[in-house]
């Protein structure tokens, strides 16, 4: 886990991402936001989960690009210093995290070990 003292930013995600959220965004109802987690799974031992989803009382809110980016406590320690990236290409697309806490990561890119 991560030191609760540090002051980098949680997690933050690049314009590009911002762009492609905002489209997807504008298909969702209102009210939602982009939550960033980590949960138990994946081969690595944590994986990664994106969703549109509204704020908890706990939540950290962030904003990037004109997207508010929720992170709960619990990923926040595994988060800090995460940059969420979107790879618009046939293989391997999509939205990716880089993770400056993880060890090791899976070759799917979406299970991290800490």
């Amino acid at each position: 886990m991560i030191d609760q003292g540090q002051t980098t930013p949680d997690v933050s995600i690049t314009e590009n991402a911002a762009d492609q959220l905002k489209s997807l965004l504008a298909r969702e109802e209102v009210g939602k936001n982009f939550r960033v987690y980590v949960e138990s799974g994946g081969c690595s031992g944590l994986q990664y989960g994106m969703v549109f989803d509204e704020k908890r009382q706990d939540d950290l809110t962030l904003e990037y690009h004109g997207v508010s980016v929720l992170v709960d406590p619990f990923s926040a320690n595994y988060l800090r210093g995460a940059v969420v990236d979107f790879e618009d290409s046939l293989n391997g697309g999509g939205f990716k995290v880089k993770n400056p806490n993880a060890r090791l990561s899976c070759g799917c890119g979406k299970s991290f070990e800490a």
